[in-house]
């Protein structure tokens, strides 16, 4: 069955100047917490989307904020109702139930998810996230690794951007987990610039905290 996504228009678009004037506030209230004083750009969230498809759905997305990723993710084609967005602001989460009515808005930490409530039934395909890694402890990057992948099926892939010079994800911590990070594009026409890196499973990796035996792996 070939199923017809019909797209209506958001108004008001995000990363107008109110959302701008939205993120300063955030910041200034919670700087470590939100980690950035502006939205991201257009041409950051066509770059954290572009591998992802109808067929990725459902999609899980962290810290959205005032919903950039989560329009460009429409573009692509994802269907709202397939959206999963967990924001731990109160403000932005209340924002996102009005910009996105059919999708599902949790108000909540991205470190301390709950997989089985969020997906009962069939896992994400991908995870969208805008959190501001660079700032968070060690420990925090783990939990959300850790909740993001568990809420995943076994191909899905977090998508992660990044404003400094190499994944956010600490070698270390990839290791721990059994987890792998490719680079998958940069762009300059985001303030600052920024890239971005698919960060997934790692097969070669015999057993790890997230991922059990490898598929082909010795047990």
């Amino acid at each position: 069955m070939i199923r017809c996504t019909v797209h209506r228009r958001r108004d008001p678009t995000p990363g107008t100047a109110g959302d701008h004037l939205r993120f300063a506030r955030s910041w200034l209230q919670a700087p470590l917490r939100v980690a950035a004083i502006a939205p991201s750009g257009r041409s950051l969230a066509r770059l954290i989307t572009r591998d992802i498809t109808p067929a990725s759905g459902p999609i899980l997305e962290l810290g959205p904020g005032t919903g950039v990723f989560t329009a460009a993710l429409l573009d692509r084609g994802i269907d709202e109702t397939d959206l999963t967005l967990v924001e731990m602001d109160a403000a932005f989460a209340s924002l996102l139930r009005a910009r996105f009515p059919r999708a599902g808005v949790v108000e909540a930490d991205a470190a301390r998810l709950d997989p089985s409530a969020l997906f009962p039934g069939t896992k994400a395909g991908a995870t969208i996230s805008g959190l501001g890694l660079l700032s968070m402890r060690p420990r925090t990057v783990i939990a959300i690794l850790k909740g993001a992948i568990a809420c995943m099926r076994p191909d899905g892939a977090l998508f992660q951007f990044t404003y400094g010079p190499t994944c956010p994800v600490p070698p270390a911590i990839l290791a721990r987990l059994g987890l792998k990070a490719n680079r998958t594009g940069g762009t300059w026409a985001n303030l600052p610039p920024a890239s971005v890196y698919r960060i997934e499973r790692d097969p070669t990796i015999s057993r790890s905290p997230l991922t059990g035996p490898a598929t082909g792996a010795p047990k």
